[in-house]
């Protein structure tokens, strides 16, 4: 029986899997920060990318954990989500969160492209 706990994987994947759980939870907190905000902070398309970018950063990060083999699949839909929704926060501009927003969904890319290619 193989186990998959973080002894046993590269140090890339768990990188990997560190960035989507942060991205998820940076996500679902600013989809609450966009609600409060209103106005286009709130516009449906937005709210949804932020919703639909915290589960694939989920799901991705929970492939991983479980030492899946279609991680490369997840880890490939988490990149270009993540990619569209840290391009819908940072058109946000001057605003903290979305620009935090914005970052943590960048590193979640570059880290899942990385693992989507392996």
């Amino acid at each position: 029986m193989t186990h998959h706990t973080a002894e046993h994987r590269s140090a890339e994947m768990n990188e990997c899997i560190q960035h989507c759980m942060e991205c998820a939870a940076v996500c679902t907190e600013t989809l609450s920060h966009c609600l409060s905000k209103g106005g286009r902070h709130a516009a449906p398309e937005h709210i949804a990318l932020l919703a639909t970018c915290a589960e694939i950063c989920t799901v991705s990060a929970h492939t991983m954990l479980r030492g899946s083999e279609v991680h490369g699949i997840t880890c490939g839909a988490c990149a270009e989500i993540c990619r569209r929704c840290a391009d819908s926060c940072a058109a946000f501009g001057d605003d903290e969160a979305m620009r935090r927003c914005a970052e943590a969904c960048r590193h979640c890319a570059q880290s899942c492209h990385r693992m989507a290619a392996m």
